[in-house]
């Protein structure tokens, strides 16, 4: 098969990266001039910020890996982060900022409602702005781009999940705000999908980010048979609702969203954990399944730059790797002066481009280059403490 020219490209510079991994610890190349900036939006700090910081964790890593690589033209590359603290308010303020200032390209955030508050700033005439969460959905041919597998095509995998598994009678349970009506919306379209017509939602329920309790939600769910829980709500709120059924002795299959993906937070809740809890995963939380190529190239690189850190990744830094990867690629094509218009150009049409979540194509009307392909179902596994992998791509186990 004839790859596109910018295929060849982007695995030629997957591949220097990888060998500059493998390599022996020798002198950097000498760089010159003023860094290239590029301008990354994330909470540091609110309630997003366990997400934030290992997004700040890759822009360093990459940083470091560009610039033992050449950096951007014989440039360094300097990823400026500002923190966002969760808050679309604060979103507004920091990239009404840098649009004054002429930047071309903002990264961020990581959080649905920060994303829309910033996309109508930059409509009309940039700078590119990527959204690094997928519960956006960008107008085709606008400059905000969007990070990882859509919130639609998540709904659609872990549907038929949970329906191959023989789990057709289930409970929704979210949050009354966007992300709650996105999550709402998305799995009203996956269930009336012909292949679910044997799912039946037996109890939807809803209840506040900033509520403390979930135990009258919960009873309701407990008494309407439900065989499996689907869910969206990230951070405390998820904390919150695990809690809820743990108090209620009530043990059902728990999916959740990409973002609930960490660690960390996994460490935070070990006490209250239900046997069975799923994410709407990438193809990157592990190595194992791809096959030699590009794409494994790809994961690679990142696997082995976060071992050599001494760090473990998790699909909280998966989501923001592609994308901050993709923006270096451009500049590294384009220039150190590249603008809004041409870095938006560059993505407009990139094709074959091989990352760690699968191959990506901007040919897609969402602006995200993923789709339903690079999904996989992950399963929470108390004995390692990992996550692994449940389905195959697009949420099929069969």
């Amino acid at each position: 098969m004839v790859k596109s020219t910018r295929s060849v490209l982007a695995w030629s510079a997957i591949a220097l990266l990888a060998g500059a991994l493998a390599a022996p610890a020798t002198a950097e190349p000498a760089l010159s001039g003023p860094p290239v900036q590029i301008n990354a939006l994330v909470p540091l700090t609110g309630g997003g910020a366990f997400i934030g910081n290992e997004t700040k964790k890759d822009l360093e890593l990459i940083q470091a890996l560009v610039n033992r690589t050449g950096g951007i033209k014989g440039r360094p590359l300097e990823f400026v982060v500002g923190d966002d603290q969760a808050n679309p308010q604060v979103s507004v303020q920091l990239t009404s900022g840098l649009i004054a200032k002429g930047v071309p390209v903002i990264l961020g955030g990581v959080l649905a409602g920060n994303c829309r508050a910033m996309a109508p700033l930059v409509a009309k005439n940039g700078p590119m702005h990527w959204c690094l969460s997928p519960g956006i959905h960008p107008v085709r041919g606008s400059y905000t781009f969007s990070a990882s597998v859509g919130t639609l095509d998540d709904a659609i995998g872990t549907v038929r999940f949970f329906r191959q598994k023989g789990w057709t009678k289930v409970a929704i349970i979210t949050t009354n705000d966007a992300i709650g009506q996105e999550l709402d919306r998305s799995y009203a379209t996956a269930l009336a999908l012909p292949e679910n017509k044997s799912m039946q939602v037996v109890a939807d329920e809803h209840f506040n980010p900033s509520d403390i309790s979930v135990a009258g939600q919960v009873a309701a769910i407990k008494s309407s048979g439900a065989q499996a829980v689907l869910t969206w709500v990230t951070g405390t709120p998820f904390g919150t609702l695990l809690r809820g059924f743990h108090d209620a002795g009530l043990d059902l299959p728990i999916s959740s969203s990409t973002g609930n993906m960490s660690f960390v937070q996994m460490a935070q809740y070990t006490s209250f954990l239900p046997k069975e809890l799923y994410f709407a995963g990438l193809r990157s939380i592990t190595r194992e399944g791809t096959n030699p190529g590009p794409v494994k190239d790809a994961q690679n690189v990142y696997f082995d730059a976060f071992k050599a850190a001494g760090a473990r990744p998790d699909v909280l830094n998966a989501i923001g790797w592609d994308p901050a990867m993709i923006v270096v690629d451009a500049y590294r094509h384009l220039g150190p002066d590249a603008t809004a218009d041409q870095l938006k150009t560059f993505v407009d049409n990139l094709h074959g481009y091989a990352g760690t979540s699968g191959i990506y194509d901007f040919g897609d009307p969402e602006q995200r280059g993923l789709t339903i392909n690079a999904l996989i179902i992950d399963k929470w596994d108390p004995a390692t403490q990992d996550f692994v992998p449940a389905s195959k791509p697009g949420g099929f186990i069969k």
